[in-house]
């Protein structure tokens, strides 16, 4: 299902079913510079991968794998 601007959710096409708060490289490329997670009509992310990756981004900050500010 293509999104805003023709951007097609990276996790849909690769498969990718869960999104893991311990991948913190994979979860910096969806963290603005501000450490602000990038909005759905950015990233072109899916409503269903957005959510995993909110998810997966608010559990490594209180991990501390993520800072929550800079």
């Amino acid at each position: 299902m293509p999104s805003y601007k023709g951007r097609q959710c990276q996790f849909c096409i690769n498969q990718i079913n869960f999104i893991d708060y311990k991948n913190v490289n994979l979860l910096k490329k969806y963290v603005s510079q501000y450490k602000k997670i990038v909005p759905k009509y950015y990233s072109g992310n899916c409503l269903k991968h957005q959510k995993m990756l909110m998810r997966g981004v608010k559990n490594a900050r209180i991990m501390a794998l993520l800072p929550f500010t800079t």
